[in-house]
């Protein structure tokens, strides 16, 4: 009992251990039409009756009666009784042989059962396999079939019991270690290959030890032998849920519930993953349909979410960026954490005060998601607008390319007129700084400073390209503007390094040493090691030094 405890199916993961020694009880294999009768058949029986008395010098004496057992009802007794009836029946050769047959049949003809002990061993093999090694990966889509267990790679020491197996293919042979070929048996075993409950069970062992992508391919194996079980693909929303993969749970979860709306471990569980994904509305209704499965504190926090986002939309229409950033904050901590939408419009509001590594940083901690899969989720105009956003961002930061994939991408799924305005300007940005840039390579510094110009109207605030300008500025000798275009440029990006060494280098060539050597100092903090730095610091400080021994000559002389 201990044993069968320890198994039990806790509710996050769904039906386990009881479900699947009860749910095996139909598949006890009913008594062969071979056995109608007992081992002690009718014609056993006129045998015995039949039997005549021996006779000893003369006399009649009755020789032991052969023993009669009653009809038995199971296999067990069967085989015993089919025992004492051979013993009963090994005078006459033909009874004997009767005998054999029989108990041979019912050798071939009876299946295996599952039972509590058995489940109890397989799963105690598993451990002792684990204990040994990692057993296999899976991707999110792929179905891990029995026969392919025994092939896999096992990243680890190889012992005296490797051994080389051939894969399908041009593939080298390889050492594989034996423990694959131990779960291979645990699963091709009678009791087990036909069982999809085991199959699960393991699954379960494998989710509570966070191996999260083996406990995913089990859960295929079990849907790929009955899908029309409810709790595997629930189960397999968890272990997605593990792998960072909420749209592919959602639609796991949604299988579930169509395949029985009233269960709840499925709504609950959808209903976590609205939550995170930012879909408020699904997310309270799934609440409400969990039963007791959800608290009462579970519909409250769905319920502040949506009251969140409605606040954090209104926001955004009407152009109150410090309010969208509290609210999207606010949504944040309620449990959207992984909410792309929420994620860029802090980054619009943060572009929208010109904040463009802030808003660079909001869309690295974005999740990272496929279009395709959120369009389906969201809608293809809210997928857009996200595009978009990203667009914006990465040609602020200087990523020309990854913007104008973004915008084209954006224009794919929206088509509108303001989508195609966005595209316009991306477009012309990039192809202005490609422009420039080769100008400058061919060392047409006016012509390069004139393209330059012409990306900074379609984006005034674009660090990279006032940067380039300024690089054109000092190469022209005009170092006062070129000291203005990089601190505009770290206005809106205060850890670029490249505008402010040259931020540095032109205030040296106007000997303003006290703003070159604070420019150089936090220079040898950004890239510490940097030779050419620490040479311009160490000719900054002693030109600063040599002009204040000036400086105190001429007092001096003053002073006389």
């Amino acid at each position: 009992m201990a044993e069968t405890a320890k198994y039990g199916l806790e509710s996050e993961i769904g039906c386990g251990f009881m479900g699947a020694f009860f749910q095996l009880k139909g598949f006890r294999p009913r008594n062969s039409v071979m056995f109608q009768d007992s081992p002690c058949s009718k014609k056993q029986l006129d045998t015995s009756k039949s039997a005549k008395p021996q006779s000893v010098r003369g006399k009649k004496t009755l020789s032991k009666p052969v023993p009669v057992r009653p009809r038995l009802s199971n296999c067990r007794d069967q085989d015993r009784a089919g025992r004492a009836s051979d013993a009963a029946r090994s005078s006459t050769s033909s009874s004997n042989n009767s005998g054999s047959n029989k108990r041979l049949t019912r050798r071939h003809t009876q299946e295996p059962t599952f039972t509590s002990s058995e489940l109890s061993l397989a799963l105690a093999d598993q451990r002792k396999i684990d204990a040994n090694s990692s057993l296999y990966r899976a991707s999110t889509g792929n179905v891990m079939l029995l026969g392919h267990l025994g092939s896999l790679k096992q990243h680890g020491k190889s012992g005296k019991h490797d051994q080389k197996v051939a894969v399908e293919g041009n593939v080298r042979k390889r050492a594989v270690d034996t423990s694959y070929y131990q779960l291979g048996n645990i699963l091709h075993s009678p009791r087990n290959r036909l069982n999809p409950d085991v199959i699960k069970s393991l699954g379960n062992e494998k989710y509570k030890q966070g191996k999260y992508e083996e406990a995913l391919a089990l859960y295929n194996q079990a849907i790929a032998i009955d899908p029309s079980k409810a709790c595997y693909y629930s189960n397999k929303s968890a272990a997605l849920m593990g792998l960072g993969h909420f749209v592919e749970a959602v639609s796991q979860c949604r299988e579930a519930i169509r395949i029985d709306s009233s269960y709840h471990n499925a709504h609950c569980r959808l209903a976590k993953l609205y939550l995170r994904l930012g879909v408020a509305e699904k997310a309270v209704h799934h609440f409400k349909c969990s039963g007791r499965k959800a608290s009462p504190e579970d519909i409250a926090q769905a319920q502040a979410f949506k009251n969140c986002l409605d606040r954090c939309i209104e926001a955004q229409n009407h152009g109150n960026w410090g309010k969208l950033l509290d609210e999207c904050q606010m949504a944040l901590s309620l449990g959207a954490d992984s909410a792309p939408q929420i994620y860029a419009m802090k980054a619009k509001a943060w572009m929208k005060f010109h904040r463009h590594q802030e808003a660079y940083t909001a869309l690295q901690n974005s999740p990272l998601f496929n279009t395709e899969l959120y369009a389906e989720l969201l809608g293809s105009s809210a997928i857009a607008s996200l595009l978009e956003v990203h667009a914006l961002v990465y040609m602020a930061n200087g990523r020309f390319e990854d913007a104008v994939a973004a915008v084209q991408h954006a224009i794919r799924l929206d088509s509108s007129n303001s989508m195609n305005l966005t595209a316009e300007t991306v477009k012309s940005v990039a192809s202005a700084r490609l422009n420039g840039n080769r100008l400058f390579k061919g060392s047409r510094f006016s012509e390069a400073l004139v393209a330059y110009n012409k990306g900074l109207e379609k984006d005034p605030y674009n660090s990279i390209l006032l940067c380039n300008r300024a690089a054109c500025r000092s190469k022209l000798g005009q170092y006062e503007k070129a000291v203005e275009d990089c601190t505009a440029a770290l206005t809106v990006r205060p850890s670029y390094s490249k505008a402010r060494l040259r931020r540095a280098n032109c205030n040296a060539k106007l000997e303003k040493w006290d703003a070159a050597i604070q420019d150089y100092e936090l220079l040898t903090q950004e890239i510490p090691g940097d030779e050419e730095v620490r040479a311009a610091l160490l000719e900054a400080k002693m030109q600063l030094n040599k002009l204040q021994v000036a400086m105190v000559n001429i007092e001096d002389k003053c002073g006389t």
